[in-house]
């Protein structure tokens, strides 16, 4: 009873909410973290802010996290989230992998509860199918020692986070179903806004950050009414929900719900709720199975989030986004053939058909080499870099605040020599370990991912990469623009090159990030305008 008034009496009047130099409490009860590190951080790793999504509760929306009496011991990480082995770059400092996984991490540099600190929130990438909040390259001590409170947050991946069907759309209050993942992203900016304050964060100044799967995220959550004003400024590494990576309308979402109870020859979904969740997990899997992702459900996205940003009903928050130089390797043009040129307009006539000659026109090639880097372009404006710049532009349109457009061109120095033999990874890291087995072509640029050890200050959490004085260098510079934006909406400061913001509402200026880091003029906008086309009447 005496800590129930305490946490009362803190949260009413807002006194610090530091009993001891390693405890907050919180909404929900009190927590014990690791104490403060010799940088000055004090770190709190697996709170629950939702109950377990499971039972019952699995394919449900997601729900308040229950209150808890005595202290809490925030010391370690939760378990990842349900997934399979997929990319080979994960590495993870989780307790585990279970369908109990709602679970966030914080690093706080506040020494008390007053002093209001900005605030990231990071969602991690890997497709809507694996990664976690407790991966080494996600840490946010570096950031904390910025003046940052920072939080990485798991979120239900695959079918256990965007399952969606007929019957969870009837039950459902909002008429939806399919999008628990991004619920899951709204509950953890639902508990920063109520919870912050006591890690010393201010709940509103909080920038949401992500890579890939978090960076798609990251737009669907500045576009959602459910989320927009839970945020003052976004970042997103490599990808968006706008243009070719549009949701899935809830009725075609439901449909594949349907197919897989046949599939996997369940009566219902108390049966699909019954099964247990490793058993899911490999069954939902398998080929030819259904996939599940975004979907516009009517709920947590009204429609489209082009159609958000085109109507300018997003959050009005400043943007910094960007791609790689990389994102997807020529082979996913051109396959097998040699890159030439004749090749380069075969493979686009290939992928393009009646509408060839309007790509063709924008990817020309003078020679062998030149054919090379087109391809490596267009397989990577294919992949993701299209759909960010859609959100890039539509958001200086609409948006109202400032934009600012990056393009991340620093490779990854060699492997480190006394790793001996590993093998390329799909997500451009590396498995370790294991024998070298035909690898990918040499990156001609920096690939899909490679950016996050830099931008978030965590070049030494990765043992595999040969690091070298440059990319220290290029990580100073990038984590630099990253905490300026997120205290001030600006990632301009002393020492750094001036980042020009977007202008007139056309992406014309970008911040080339390298060794040498440099703002440059766009050179390809009609590239994307001809993509944008193709993807309007697709």
């Amino acid at each position: 009873m005496k800590l129930r008034h305490s946490i009362v009496f803190a949260l009413l009047f807002g006194l610090p909410a530091f009993a001891k130099s390693d405890r907050v409490i919180i909404t929900s009860g009190t927590l014990e973290g690791t104490g403060r590190q010799a940088t000055g951080v004090r770190e709190f790793k697996g709170i629950p802010f939702a109950e377990p999504p499971v039972g019952d509760l699995r394919f449900a929306p997601t729900q308040p996290v229950p209150h808890w009496s005595g202290v809490r011991q925030a010391t370690s990480f939760g378990p990842r989230c349900m997934q399979q082995a997929v990319f080979g770059d994960m590495n993870f400092r989780a307790s585990g992998m279970s369908e109990d996984c709602l679970y966030l991490n914080v690093w706080t540099p506040a020494k008390s509860a007053r002093e209001k600190l900005p605030v990231m929130v990071y969602f991690f990438g890997g497709g809507f199918v694996a990664g976690d909040g407790s991966e080494p390259r996600y840490d946010g001590e570096s950031l904390a020692q910025k003046g940052i409170v920072t939080l990485t947050v798991n979120f239900r991946l695959g079918v256990f986070g965007f399952f969606a069907h007929p019957d969870l759309t009837k039950a459902s209050i909002h008429h939806a179903s399919g999008n628990n993942t991004l619920l899951d992203q709204v509950a953890a900016l639902e508990w920063v806004r109520q919870n912050i304050a006591a890690f010393g964060g201010d709940p509103n100044k909080v920038t949401i950050a992500g890579e890939s799967a978090g960076s798609f995220s990251v737009s669907a959550l500045v576009a959602s009414p459910l989320s927009k004003d839970l945020i003052a400024g976004a970042i997103g590494e490599s990808g968006s929900l706008l243009g070719a990576n549009s949701p899935t309308p809830l009725a075609d979402a439901e449909q594949q719900g349907v197919k897989l109870l046949t599939a996997l020859g369940a009566a219902d979904l108390s049966a699909l709720r019954a099964m247990p969740a490793d058993r899911l997990l490999e069954a939902a899997g398998k080929p030819g199975m259904p996939r599940f992702s975004t979907v516009v459900d009517g709920y947590f996205l009204p429609e489209s989030p082009a159609a958000i940003f085109a109507a300018g009903k997003q959050a009005h928050v400043p943007l910094l986004a960007g791609w790689n130089s990389e994102e997807s390797n020529a082979r996913a043009v051109l396959g097998t053939t040699a890159a030439t040129p004749q090749n380069l307009e075969q493979a686009i006539a290939r992928l393009y058909g009646a509408h060839a000659a309007d790509v063709a026109k924008q990817y020309t090639a003078a020679n062998d080499d030149e054919a090379l880097q087109t391809a490596t372009s267009l397989a990577s404006d294919r992949m993701i870099a299209y759909s960010t710049w859609k959100w890039l532009d539509l958001a200086a349109q609409t948006g109202g605040k400032p934009v600012y457009r990056y393009f991340y061109a620093r490779p990854r120095p060699p492997i480190n020599a006394a790793l001996g033999k590993v093998t390329p990874g799909l997500a451009g890291g590396v498995i370790t370990g294991q024998p070298a087995q035909a690898p990918p072509p040499t990156p001609r640029g920096a690939v899909h991912s490679a950016e996050i050890e830099y931008a978030l200050g965590n070049l030494a959490t990765n043992k595999v990469f040969a690091w070298t004085p440059d990319d220290r260098k290029v990580s100073s510079v990038m984590e630099a623009f990253f905490a300026n934006f997120i205290k001030t909406g600006n990632p301009n400061g002393p020492g750094l090159p001036q980042w020009p913001a977007v202008d007139n509402g056309v992406a014309a200026h970008f911040m080339r990030i390298d060794v040498d880091t440099r703002a440059e003029t766009e050179q390809h906008r009609d590239r994307y305008l001809t993509l944008d086309k193709l993807a309007g009447q697709s």
